[in-house]
């Protein structure tokens, strides 16, 4: 986004930042605080929330600021940025609160955690970026509904591949070719995968097992795609998505005829991904032009013959990109990729072992469930449970490997916000089974 730059310079030379709160420290958080200190004129982070204040002490001290205050009040927080003190906490309820911040940048990749913040800084009429498309997937399309009576941007990033193959699909879409499908590249996909496996990893990447596990085992990118199709009206092609494999190198161009062309021209197109094309870890769009001439100049300019044209980004930058999203909400009132209407497709929770009742249920990238991508209306009509919401629930019965679990299996944990949250947005987008899954 071109623009950004010379908006996000005019706010560094009146001496009026951007002022980012950031709620989390963990390794994604750190590198958001990292380019935003490093590289980002016209934009600052004020403050920083951890479960530990020695997390958010760590990301500022990696991100080069000295002089930073542990606060405990919204009163000292204020006091903080005012007085241009980058400041830390252990309740990200004050930087949703507090006046002087104009966006928060949500990095937990928690689902109730996160609905109390989301919904606390929306009511403060604080812009919200996600780098967590878990309770993006879950229950976004109805904490959009509180940002737009707000006035409020709710948005996932730039970078993260969800954020990247929305700018793809805008472009292609602006050009005047028709996107059928939206893509991932991946270099894994083991649904078996959990914590133990992912150690060596998780080591090398610095990141927590359970995270690594959650991108090896399907779930993660069942989320972005997910939200990507819940941004654009697209659908999966089946449950759990087509997904080939293709042998380690094939370039992406090569791969559409792995996906059944119906599937992608028939209704509004699918969101699928697949293994091993290069180059990796980029995303794809896959379009059709029906005008002759045009399908003449894109045959010139090397895009094939048709009927699908692949354009492809060959990269994706995480947080680096974070800050041009922060932009884009303050400065242009525009959303990276957030939620049309109501969720069209859904991450359900599937049985990554045979599960046995009375045990309660790990987190996503856990031991216990994985997630498969399905079609709302399908995952409604069968009552199914979304895996964002499977963490603390109680199984009523045995769950084979591999069965996908409903509401009715489980005892949900009592008193969850996002628990509400989702009811709330069955009622309001699928009035016809408000009565099922009412938590218990």
């Amino acid at each position: 986004m071109i623009i950004i730059d010379t908006a996000l310079q005019k706010r560094a030379s009146e001496g009026r930042p951007i002022r980012v709160g950031l709620v989390g420290a963990g390794f994604m958080a750190r590198g958001v605080a990292l380019q935003i200190a490093t590289a980002v004129p016209g934009m600052r982070v004020v403050a920083i929330s951890n479960r530990s204040i020695e997390g958010a002490l760590r990301a500022y001290h990696e991100a080069g600021v000295d002089g930073v205050r542990p606060v405990d009040t919204v009163a000292q927080l204020e006091r903080a940025i005012e007085t241009g003190t980058p400041a830390v906490t252990e309740d990200a309820l004050l930087l949703c609160r507090a006046a002087g911040i104009d966006a928060i940048v949500e990095v937990t990749g928690t689902v109730e955690h996160a609905s109390h913040v989301i919904l606390e800084a929306i009511a403060h009429r604080k812009h919200v970026v996600l780098m967590n498309a878990e309770i993006d997937g879950t229950i976004g399309p109805i904490l959009k509904t509180y940002a737009d009576k707000a006035g409020v941007v709710f948005t996932a990033v730039n970078g993260d591949q969800p954020g990247v193959m929305m700018d793809l699909y805008r472009f292609v879409r602006g050009i005047g070719v028709k996107p059928v499908m939206c893509g991932n590249i991946k270099g894994l996909h083991d649904p078996y995968r959990n914590p133990t496996t992912q150690i060596p990893f998780a080591k090398q990447w610095g990141q927590k097992p359970a995270m690594v596990a959650s991108f090896a085992d399907g779930t993660k990118i069942s989320f972005e795609n997910a939200i990507v199709a819940n941004g654009t009206g697209m659908r999966v092609g089946q449950r759990g998505m087509f997904g080939p494999t293709v042998a380690p190198g094939t370039r992406i161009e090569e791969v559409a005829s792995h996906y059944p062309l119906e599937a992608m021209l028939e209704g509004p197109g699918i969101v699928d991904y697949v293994v091993g094309a290069s180059p990796g870890p980029g995303v794809f769009v896959l379009g059709t032009h029906d005008h002759p001439a045009q399908q003449h100049y894109l045959s010139l300019y090397k895009l094939g013959t048709g009927p699908l044209y692949c354009f492809y980004t060959p990269y994706h930058l995480c947080h680096f990109e974070v800050p041009t999203t922060v932009a884009r909400a303050v400065l242009f009132q525009d959303a990276a990729l957030t939620p049309l209407g109501g969720p069209l497709v859904e991450v359900v929770a599937t049985a990554k072992i045979d599960l046995k009742s009375g045990e309660k249920i790990d987190g996503l990238g856990g031991y216990m469930t994985y997630g498969l991508a399905e079609n709302a209306p399908v995952a409604r009509a069968q009552d199914l449970l979304p895996i964002g919401l499977a963490e603390g629930c109680t199984l009523r019965r045995d769950v084979a490997k591999d069965a996908v679990l409903t509401f009715a299996d489980v005892e949900l944990p009592p008193g969850r916000l996002c628990d509400r949250l989702w009811r709330e947005q069955m009622t309001r987008f699928f009035p016809e089974h408000s009565q099922t899954a009412q938590g218990n």
